[in-house]
């Protein structure tokens, strides 16, 4: 009998010990802004109010040269995989494109974060915008998330129903129809409370990955919150791209001897209707200012259960601000559950201040994010300034190491793609980075490959660039016919990655067709 005893009593310590062990362990939380600007938060020289996102970096460390893909589902098949986007199955978008590296669904190769540490026993959340196929053999049910609330299908939507776009919402396997009171941003971090709140009491750790659809068009956003902004961008676009400027320089976000790019928009003075483009950019500015309001959100409740000190929190954004400019519904009132409107180039040259071009090009203002770090457990030295380049390639392997996880070698007889990226915590504690820090991107014919300071850049069917971002960061002094050794060595290297990737001339063209996918 007393034999008996002492072996449930060490079972139960046993127990006990194993649960412990598994709570000591961090929580991660990734949060994906979709389509949000470099400059559009205030830590990075914004004059919306992010004071939740500010106050993260400020105890935490920012990175000002965090890399993505330049599009949507490239950026968060690279983010879940740790894989440039073609080995993931990603070329393009999530069409079937008639080539493995543009299959649009996820390679038999490959596995993703969430698979990986549900193996290891945390518990993992989806929220959001997941866009990386919406059947249910590819969703994030079906991609190792024990938990998820959001759109399988993708984004573009804030109000419900939504007009312009076909989508659906699930709460886990359960098809969902949310009432008129709904707006996505709160609703995803809800959820987000809730999932995580059942992680807690279960003694579980969780890794989740929260992927808001703003500041994504369209632009739909409370009344309240436009309203805090109307009339704030009435000065034009020059004037708040310079202010912009001037903060960045004063926050240390950029060198005080950075040149900035040459403006792309129009003439203020020209336009016909200022009151229209003043109103565009408050309701672009309502919807990052209520992103930050339900970060605020999830932050206090962490924080209030005993967990944000041991939760590494993780925020940036799938490309840089858009030059998309539409208006599908033209007699709708802007803003309003009923418009489908872009802020447009002009405001978009605002978001990316200080770089050049946008969203799906691969010039700095279409791949450079902000990418903040926080964890008051590990972090010591906070509100620090990275500006040692990384890619969220290097996104999966920081997980891993933080959560003491293995990269399986197979998955279901399929060897798997190795790992592309590296740990960045290392970075985060004052280190510098690998000299040869090696990152290409591709994405419909807009080709780069950075090694350390120099950049190979072109713009499909125009010539190559070379920059050297050291000394010219905003890709104003085209080194190419200076420096053509090191041109040639670039474009070797970019031509050898594009080899073992599976790339192919853009546009694709599937089953020997010529039409181009969208």
């Amino acid at each position: 009998m007393i034999q008996k005893r002492l072996t449930t009593i060490i079972l139960l310590l046993m127990l006990c010990l194993t649960i412990f062990a598994q709570r000591k362990r961090p929580n991660i939380v990734v949060i994906l802004a979709d389509d949000m600007g470099y400059s559009d938060i205030g830590c990075t020289g914004s004059e919306i109010e992010t004071p939740n996102l500010d106050a993260l970096a400020e105890s935490g460390v920012l990175f000002t040269n965090c890399y993505n893909t330049s599009r949507c589902c490239p950026t968060r098949a690279s983010l879940l995989t740790g894989l440039y986007q073609h080995q993931a199955g990603y070329g393009h978008m999530d069409s079937d494109l008639g080539y493995p590296a543009y299959q649009g669904r996820f390679r038999n190769n490959v596995v993703t974060i969430a698979q990986v540490l549900q193996k290891n026993n945390y518990r993992t959340i989806m929220l959001g915008k997941w866009h990386l196929g919406h059947e249910k053999e590819y969703d994030p049910l079906a991609r190792g998330f024990d938990r998820m609330y959001g759109i399988p299908k993708g984004g573009g939507v804030y109000f419900y129903p939504c007009v312009g776009r076909d989508r659906q919402v699930y709460l886990n396997k359960e098809l969902v129809t949310p009432d008129s009171t709904w707006y996505s941003t709160d609703a995803f971090t809800d959820y987000a409370i809730e999932f995580s709140r059942e992680a807690i009491t279960d003694n579980k750790p969780f890794f989740m990955y929260l992927a808001y659809i703003a500041p994504h068009f369209p632009l739909q956003a409370w009344p309240g919150d436009i309203n805090k902004y109307r009339g704030k961008y009435s000065k034009g676009y020059e004037f708040y791209r310079q202010q912009r400027f001037e903060k960045q320089k004063r926050l240390g976000i950029i060198e005080a001897t950075t040149k900035l790019s040459t403006p792309d928009y129009d003439e203020w003075d020209s336009l016909e209707d200022k009151e229209k483009e003043d109103l565009k950019m408050a309701i672009y500015a309502a919807q990052i200012d209520r992103m930050d309001q339900n970060i605020g959100r999830l932050v206090s409740m962490l924080k209030e259960q005993g967990e944000l000190d041991n939760t590494i929190i993780l925020f940036f954004s799938d490309n840089g601000g858009t030059d998309a400019n539409l208006n599908a519904f033209p007699e709708a009132e802007l803003g309003s559950r009923d418009s489908w409107t872009a802020y447009g180039k002009n405001w978009g040259n605002v978001s990316n201040t200080p770089y050049r071009k946008y969203k799906t090009f691969t010039h700095e203002g279409g791949i450079i994010t902000p990418l903040i770090v926080h964890w008051p457990k590990g972090i010591k030295s906070v509100g620090r300034l990275s500006h040692e380049p990384v890619h969220i390639t290097d996104i999966f392997p920081t997980i891993l190491s933080l959560t003491q996880t293995k990269y399986p070698k197979r998955l279901k007889g399929q060897e798997l793609v190795p790992l592309v990226g590296t740990d960045i915590m290392p970075l985060v504690h004052g280190e510098k980075q690998k000299p040869n820090k090696t990152m290409f991107f591709e994405h419909q014919g807009n080709q780069a490959a950075r090694i350390g300071n120099w950049k190979l850049v072109k713009t499909h069917n125009l010539n190559w660039e070379l920059y050297n971002l050291k000394k010219d960061p905003t890709e104003l002094n085209n080194l190419i016919n200076k420096q053509k050794v090191i041109a040639d060595s670039l474009k070797n290297q970019f031509n050898h990655w594009a080899e073992q990737c599976g790339l192919k001339p853009w546009p694709v063209n599937k089953n020997n067709s010529n039409n181009e996918n969208h």
